[in-house]
């Protein structure tokens, strides 16, 4: 990348087959028990998944998704690939999630954090996220707490 793409220049389109070992690797990146392809695979087939790529030039540069579960949505993952962070995109998938959620009648999302991972907390903070409450003991690879955070659409 030579120089840093316009928020402008990210495209933002549903999950699809084709995206699957571009996510799959970004998520082993960012991850320390990261998900499989086949567990992707599996996501485009499950009615409550929403999930979304972030695409330059068609490359996929980050995703995110959630469960729609009645009327809460559980944000299952956020993730953008290093030279692409601080840019604007992972807001920009919340944007997109947040329509999704306002046009579908959810009324709460909802996501665990590891209590050690200071920039994404930082991030759900920025994005309106409230802390709710902790998991101890939640994560493994390694052992994590987990701090839960609600943001009310």
């Amino acid at each position: 990348m030579d120089k840093p793409p316009s928020i402008n220049e990210i495209e933002i389109v549903p999950l699809e087959v084709s995206h699957i070992r571009e996510i799959a690797q970004l998520e082993e990146l960012c991850f320390s028990d990261p998900w499989t392809e086949d567990m992707f695979i599996q996501l485009l087939s499950n009615p409550l998944a929403v999930f979304i790529t972030a695409q330059k030039d068609g490359e996929v540069v980050g995703y995110a998704g959630i469960y729609h579960i009645l009327s809460e949505g559980q944000l299952m993952n956020i993730a953008v690939k290093e030279e692409y962070r601080r840019l604007g995109i992972a807001e920009k998938m919340f944007d997109f999630i947040l329509e999704y959620a306002k046009e579908n009648d959810i009324e709460v999302i909802t996501l665990e954090v590891r209590k050690e991972n200071d920039p994404a907390i930082s991030l759900y903070e920025k994005l309106g996220f409230e802390k709710v409450g902790e998991r101890p003991g939640y994560y493994s690879h390694p052992t994590d707490d987990a701090v839960l955070m609600n943001y009310s659409v």
